[in-house]
């Protein structure tokens, strides 16, 4: 499983990879009591569904010993090996708990860097598999990206780094346009809360639009309002935007071209925004709009 167990001896095993840290208030909840200039040493934990020979179980603690004490309140990940071959990157690392107590960690996504913190590679692990890390522990493990979770296929032999994407750890969750946030009601923000609460879970790195509201004005333009629905890690920017709004007869209502201005939606958020079609792009003036939908025109 891990390829430097290839080799003849601890000794003949070199740390390639660097360490990465951040506050354990990111993953879990708890605090540490322990004062703040005091070091933290991590003792090896292996898997209790291992069943590593000694021999084996003697490179990690070779390794572990090598690896720099923590601060209080850290969960760390420390670079030991990387490879690659035709079916993606498998790295090697040390996942380290400098809390106190034990922790579960659940689904994070994970960033493949290399020296200069330019991406590699990037996907989503559930750490659940890991088991719980004891307190003031380093857990080894192998971490898998596929071919299709990277992003440069030119690989550093040393210098790189694995970290935990932060951003992927927030909730999805609603953003207003400072507009919108001035002007609404607490009510309807309530409201929009509560609808993209109830969505379904976005996949990762998926970006798509929602119609929650359709209605014709007494000019005969047709308003409607749409949740841009962003679960990538970073902001995603949307200057021109085609659009069309179909109906319950799956039948074209309105269709039309929208430029925004430095539109942006934040990592991890839906965002809320009012498009009007004028009478001249309206197709269809008394449309079923019991049931209806809003598509991006494919070019």
């Amino acid at each position: 499983m891990f390829t430097f167990f290839k080799k003849k001896s601890a000794d003949e095993v070199v740390k390639t990879g660097g360490d990465s840290s951040i506050s354990s208030n990111e993953l879990v909840d708890g605090t540490h009591t322990a004062p703040l200039e005091e070091e933290i040493t991590t003792s090896l934990s292996i898997h209790p569904n291992w069943n590593l020979p000694k021999e084996k179980e003697y490179v990690f603690r070779f390794l572990n010993n090598d690896l720099q004490p923590l601060k209080p309140n850290q969960i760390s990940l420390s670079g030991v090996e990387l490879g690659q071959d035709e079916n993606g990157i498998q790295v090697t690392a040390f996942l380290r708990n400098s809390l106190s107590k034990g922790i579960k960690l659940e689904k994070v996504e994970l960033l493949l860097l290399d020296r200069d913190q330019t991406l590699l590679a990037r996907k989503e692990f559930n750490l659940a598999e890991l088991g719980e890390i004891p307190g003031e522990s380093s857990r080894p493990w192998m971490f898998i990206f596929e071919n299709d979770a990277v992003v440069k296929t030119e690989i550093p032999t040393e210098g790189w780094s694995l970290a935990f994407n932060v951003s992927s750890l927030q909730p999805h969750r609603l953003e207003l346009d400072q507009k919108w946030d001035d002007s609404l009601p607490q009510e309807e923000k309530d409201k929009l809360e509560k609808v993209v609460e109830s969505l379904p879970e976005l996949k990762p790195r998926e970006f798509n639009l929602m119609g929650i509201q359709a209605k014709f004005l007494d000019n005969g333009e047709l308003a409607t309002t749409i949740l841009f629905r962003n679960g990538n890690p970073k902001s995603v920017q949307v200057q021109q935007l085609p659009l069309e709004v179909i109906d319950a007869n799956q039948e074209v209502v309105a269709r039309g071209s929208f430029i925004l201005d430095q539109f942006e939606v934040k990592a991890n958020t839906s965002k809320p925004w009012t498009f009007i079609f004028p009478v001249d792009m309206v197709i269809k003036t008394e449309p079923d709009l019991s049931k209806w939908a809003v598509r991006p025109i494919q070019s």
